[in-house]
Order: structure tokens, then C-alpha cells, then sequence
């Protein structure tokens, strides 16, 4: 029997359910389509339930926030002491059908442990999930407990569970130091000592565990006086209250920390500031100043010119008052901090196997509708599948350092970046960022430079390419010298185009990597990400006129690409005219490389020339076409020039609110893609993605 409900709840405090939630909704989001996340009760003292806002923005947006929980605590107390717990359940139940009949999946997740007693909680917990029919999962905070203790309570746990008449689905035990995980994850191998649920171990991790600099922001009131947001994401791993000279002060400063100063003391700010400038000091998180000074006109002055900073924000209370503050703020996971969640779902899906996932959910069958948050995220999931090794060449860039920082930390992909490692060491470190896993390659001094020279030396000598001119390309962290990787081994695929024009990203491939077989243009892709399914465009991005040969071709390289991401290829070769019914030079060129491109692959359902209307609604196909086995159901669309496809590409997504990824390209050898110079890190997140899948298709 399929279930549609889960709940999730915390046997203690601070155990870390909203990791395990998280996990959970990022699987069902991308497994399917219609989720909804709820909360029987939250608590009153707060105007917004933080793990309401997260998920609900995240993975349900259409769901309005009173759909998302039941009651207040102060409305169950008053129940449980009128002795209408009953009605209580009731009403909890009547609302949590009415969602059940509306939505695939719900994800409950239960009360908080501070919100009553914690055995209470658990009881509640328990009794709305087996009035519900919920299959319930308990969270164990494991931190600071031995191997043997947890073992207990894993049982205690389990007892109380079946006991209570829930169904028991799995426990997770959360926050565990690394060597108790490892004892533990022997013991729990023993099938004698296995009652059959599932128990998954996650460790614990600092970051999550400390508030941002946005949060302590937030929290306080505080001023930011340098009047940007770069670096509010940061996490504060401690605070220090300045208050010696600045000669002891430095002695003491720690990497992320938060620096609490009167705002008089000009020093401990430069001081603090400098840090980012010196390989001999860590790096502080920020400057929090007290007591509602500013420091002085010129020391602002200096302080605004700098490329590297970070954040300077104020406040008016004194520093004991502004301390005692900044202690209280809780670590929490807000909806725009995205490398503290892309850091809770690297966790869980390195210890969690999706496999276990999929059986206590119980899905058995896949939707037919794709949405575009259930696209990007299953392009993580087949990326991390075989993962792959893709070189960045545009280190210099901040986004790609900030992707790059994501990307590892939800475990997608290897990373090499070219240049300086000192340098882009220093500017991860100075943006609050960690690609300590990041290989980085300088070719300046690499002892691959010499051996790149001399291959693309040989490449390229019939073209008059000089053994010096080889050396100059692959002597700077390039796209010339990041292609090389790709086409020596060294890499699987390469991303560029952040900095670089689209041409500097082309023509190294061309050069070097060179076409696949058969195939003598390069072109791209867009995937237009609608409601409920993945379109392919193409070409929308590369080549300005294509002759009928070329148009072929990239109906055949643009069917295959949506093979690669597992979409089924329907082509249609658009144009201004449907099947014999126009004339002219235009639908010439259409009719002609539908049959040049049905001739190449006639394993392809390929139809033109045919007009979008009639190759993407079944109404008009069945006038214009009725016997098509494309029309009606393409996927895959060619428009016959550039201008047709980029303006229809840009019309379809602005108009419809599609997400549209790329552009893709295609037709090389090896993968290589291109990114916009305005591209956000979103983009390069997803663009690495896709070239870690084409690299998995890579049969070269």
C-alpha cells in the first residue's frame, strides 16, 4: 500500500529535525510533483515559524502559510486543559485530510520539544501520527552521548514507537561526534542486534550549529555602515569583545570570528580589516560596533575604497549589553542562506542513501509531470550519480567561487580551479568561503603546462601554431588551458564564460577537442524548465543562419542531448509553414534537413517543416497533422535561424515564467559549455550539472 504522509519528529531538544525534513522534501520535490509540508502546532511566541518559512519557500511556494500548520501551542495547551484533546485531534485531522486529498505527499513535521514538556511532546507527536496513519520517524540528538548510550536510546526509541501503535519507518540519530559514529555504525551492522527499522547516523557540524552574520543582523537591529550585503552569509563560529591594544588584540583573533568593538576604536577596526590582506592571520567573520560610534571620516574613507571587506555593522547598546545579545541568537537556516543549505543537504545526502529514502516513502511509480524545481534538482542527483571532475577556469570571478563552494559541499561534483593558489585561497577566505576540497591548478608553474604546449603544439602546427604560441595559451589559467585538461583526461568537462566571451569558450574546444563524429557544428540548447515538463530549444545561442546540413545536424544533437537528461526526443524542425501546405526558401531549407536529418537517424521521430502551434497542441495538430507521431507532442523544437530562436526563447520565458537552463552546447567530443557574463551563481551551479551528466554520456 502506498503512503502519501510521513512525520517527522524530534525526541529531544536541538536534535536537528529540520536537517532530516530538508532531506526528506528535497527527495519527494524531485520525486514528485505535488508536496506539502505541515505543521500540527508551532509556536505562538514566534510571528513566522522559521521551518515553515524555509521549507514552504523552498519546495512548496504555492502553499499559503495557514495551510502549513494547525494550531498555536497556547490553543492545544488551553485544549489539554479543557479536556477537548479530542476535538483537538479532530480538527488536526480533518485539516491534515483535507490536505492529503489536495497533495501527492505530506511531509509532517512535529512539535518542538520546547513547546511543552518533552515527554508530552512525544506523546502528541505520537498520537497525531497514528490517528493519521502517519509512519513516523524519530530524531535522537546524539551529541556529547557515548556509542552505548545512543545504542539505548535508539531502543527506548523504537519501544516507545511501536508501543504507541504508530508505524515505525526509521530513527535518525543526529549531531554525533565522528569517532562515536564510527563505533556505532560497526554495531548497528550486527543483524542480531537489527529490529529492521532503518537507523541512519549523521554527524555533527559547526557551521550549522552557528548564526550568520545576517542573523546576529537581524537579530540586533544592527546598521550595516558600509552600505552593502556582500558577506552577511557568513558563519560566526565565535565572538571576541576587543577591548586591549591593538598589538595583544591580534594575538587572539580565531578564523570567523565576530569582533565586538566600541566603534571609537579606529585600530581594532583596521586591524580587524586587515587581516583579509595577511597569509599570517585567519580571517575574521565581521566588525560589530557598540555604543552607536562610527569610526572616524577618514578611517570610513579608507575602509570604503577596499575591493576586499567585510561586513562593519553598528549598534547603539554598550558592549556588555550588545554581547549578551549576540550570545542569544540562534542558529537558524534562513530561506536565502543558501550555503548553509546547500551544507544541510550535503549531510544528509552523503549519509543518507536515496535508496532507503524511496523505500520508506513508499513511491512506486514516477509522474509523468516534471516540474522545473523537480528538473534542477534531479540534475544534482544524476550529476552525484557517477560524479565528475569539471575544471573552472575564471577563479578570479567571485560567483564561480561561491558555486564552486555549494557544488562541493552538496558532493556533485569535483572541482579544479585554475590560477594563483595562494590568491584564490586568499579571496575564498576574505568572501567567508570554503573550497579547502577545490583542487586548484596554477599553470603558471604546473607540470602539465610543458606537456599541454607540446600537445597543442602538434594540434595545431599545420595551422602555422608556433611552439612559443603554444606555451603563451596554455601559460595562464585560460579556457585554452582548461580545454587541454578535458582533452588529456585530467578533467571531464570544462564551464567558462563568466569573464570570457562565448567565442573565447568555442574556440578552444573547436581547436582542441574538436567535434564528434559525424557532426560538424557546434551548437546549444536551451532546456526550458515549464510547469510540468522540460522543452528542448534549439539553437538558440551559436549559429546565426544555419544551411539545411547544419539544421540536421542540430536537430539530431539537440534530440540526443534530451535523451542525455531523460527526456523522450519528439523533433520538430519549425517553421513558418505545417507539413506541404508553404513555399519559399525558408521552408525549403526546413523540408530539406528534415529529410537530410530523418536519412542520418531514422531511429529519430523527427517532424517539418511544422509550426510551434502544431507541434505543441494536440488540438491543432489533429488539424494540421492528424497522423504525426510528433505533432501535438514535441519536445524537442529547431527553429530554422538564431533571431527566430533566441527572441522565442527569451518571449517563452519571460511571458510564462519559465525556467530556462543554458545555453547547453553541443556536438563536441567532450563537454564543454558556456556561460552568460551576467549569469548568476544559480546558473553555474546548474550548467556544471549538466556538464557533469553530458561527461557521464561521454563514450570518446
Amino acid at each position: 500500500m502506498q503512503s502519501n504522509t510521513l512525520y517527522i519528529a524530534s525526541l529531544e531538544p536541538e536534535a536537528g529535525k529540520l536537517v532530516v525534513t530538508m532531506g526528506f522534501m528535497e527527495f519527494l520535490t524531485r520525486s514528485t510533483g505535488n508536496v506539502a509540508f505541515f505543521r500540527p502546532v508551532i509556536d505562538t511566541e514566534k510571528a513566522v515559524d522559521p521551518d515553515i518559512d524555509l521549507i514552504r519557500s523552498r519546495y512548496c511556494p504555492a502553499m499559503a502559510y495557514d495551510e502549513c500548520y494547525g494550531f498555536e501551542a497556547t490553543e492545544v495547551k488551553t485544549f489539554v486543559a479543557e479536556g477537548r484533546f479530542k476535538f483537538f485531534l479532530e480538527e488536526l485531522l480533518k485539516k491534515l485530510t483535507g490536505l492529503k486529498e489536495k497533495y501527492d505527499f505530506v511531509l509532517c513535521q512535529g512539535l518542538n520539544s520546547t513547546s511543552f514538556l518533552s515527554a508530552f511532546d512525544m506523546d502528541i507527536n505520537m498520537e497525531i501520527a497514528k490517528n493519521l496513519g502517519c509512519p513516523f520517524i524519530g530524531v535522537i540528538n546524539g551529541m556529547d552521548q557515548t556509542p552505548r548510550d545512543i545504542a539505548k536510546e535508539i531502543k527506548i526509541t523504537e519501544d516507545a514507537i511501536i508501543e504507541s501503535g504508530c508505524a515505525h519507518s526509521a530513527t535518525f540519530v543526529n549531531r554525533m561526534a565522528e569517532d562515536t559514529l564510527g563505533v556505532l555504525e560497526v554495531e548497528l551492522d550486527d543483524p542480531e542486534d537489527s529490529s529492521g527499522v532503518p537507523v541512519f547516523l549523521l554527524p555533527e557540524n559547526e557551521e550549522l550549529d552557528k548564526p550568520s552574520l545576517g542573523d546576529i543582523s537581524d537579530a540586533l537591529g544592527c546598521e550595516n555602515i558600509l552600505g552593502h550585503n556582500e558577506g552577511m552569509d557568513r558563519i560566526v563560529k565565535q565572538f571576541k569583545i576587543a577591548a586591549m591594544t591593538m598589538e595583544h588584540f591580534l594575538s587572539h583573533v580565531e578564523d570567523g570570528d565576530l569582533i565586538i568593538v566600541p566603534g571609537d576604536r579606529d585600530d581594532i577596526i583596521l586591524a580587524s580589516f586587515s587581516t583579509l590582506l595577511s597569509a599570517n592571520y585567519p580571517n575574521v567573520a565581521g566588525i560589530l560596533l557598540s555604543g552607536g560610534f562610527y569610526p572616524g571620516k577618514n578611517t570610513m574613507h579608507l575602509l570604503a575604497g577596499r575591493e576586499q571587506t567585510i561586513p562593519l555593522l553598528s549598534v547603539k547598546d554598550d558592549t556588555y549589553t550588545t554581547t549578551s545579545a549576540v550570545a542569544a541568537v540562534p542558529a537558524l537556516i534562513n530561506p536565502g542562506d543558501e550555503r548553509k543549505i546547500a551544507l544541510a543537504l550535503g549531510l544528509f545526502e552523503k549519509h543518507v542513501d536515496e535508496n532507503h529514502i524511496r523505500n520508506i516513502t513508499e513511491l512506486t511509480s514516477t509522474p509523468d509531470t516534471v516540474t522545473p524545481v523537480m528538473f534542477e534538482y534531479g540534475l544534482f542527483e544524476r550529476a552525484r550519480s557517477v560524479k565528475k571532475h569539471i575544471v573552472l577556469p575564471e577563479s578570479s570571478d567571485e560567483r564561480i567561487l561561491r558555486a564552486t563552494e555549494i557544488l562541493l559541499r552538496r558532493n556533485v561534483v569535483d572541482i579544479t580551479l585554475l590560477g594563483n593558489s595562494e590568491e584564490i585561497t586568499t579571496h575564498a577566505m576574505s568572501l567567508g568561503l570554503d573550497i579547502s576540497n577545490a583542487t586548484i591548478i596554477d599553470p603558471a608553474n604546473s607540470e602539465l603546462t610543458e606537456k599541454f604546449s607540446q600537445s597543442f603544439y602538434e594540434l595545431r602546427k599545420h595551422k602555422n601554431m608556433t611552439l612559443d604560441g603554444a606555451r603563451d595559451a596554455m601559460s595562464t589559467p585560460s579556457s585554452y588551458f582548461g580545454t587541454m585538461m578535458v582533452y588529456e583526461g585530467n578533467a571531464d568537462g570544462m564551464v567558462s564564460g563568466a569573464i570570457h566571451t562565448t567565442a573565447n569558450t568555442i574556440r578552444p574546444a573547436l581547436q582542441i577537442i574538436k567535434t564528434s563524429p559525424g557532426i560538424s557544428v557546434v551548437s546549444s540548447v536551451f532546456l526550458m524548465c515549464l510547469d510540468t515538463r522540460v522543452l528542448v530549444y534549439g539553437d538558440c545561442a551559436v549559429n546565426p543562419d544555419p544551411n539545411a546540413a547544419q539544421l540536421a545536424e542540430i536537430g539530431i544533437s539537440s534530440a540526443d542531448t534530451a535523451a542525455t537528461f531523460g527526456i523522450e526526443p519528439r523533433v520538430a524542425m519549425l517553421s513558418y509553414s505545417t507539413g506541404v501546405s508553404g513555399k519559399g526558401a525558408d521552408v525549403e531549407k526546413v523540408r530539406e534537413a528534415t529529410a537530410i536529418a530523418r536519412e542520418k537517424r531514422p531511429d529519430l521521430l523527427i517532424e517539418g517543416p511544422i509550426q510551434y502551434d502544431a507541434a505543441i497542441d494536440p488540438t491543432v495538430a489533429k488539424t494540421k497533422m492528424p497522423d504525426s507521431l510528433v505533432a501535438g507532442h514535441a519536445t524537442v523544437f529547431i527553429f530554422p535561424d538564431l533571431n527566430t530562436g533566441n527572441n522565442t526563447y527569451k518571449a517563452v520565458q519571460r511571458s510564462s515564467g519559465a525556467v530556462a537552463i543554458g545555453p547547453v552546447l553541443q556536438g563536441l567530443k567532450k563537454p564543454v559549455n558556456d556561460l552568460s557574463r551576467g549569469c548568476l551563481v544559480t546558473d553555474i551551479i546548474n550548467t556544471v550539472a549538466i556538464t557533469a551528466i553530458q561527461a557521464q554520456s561521454d563514450k570518446s
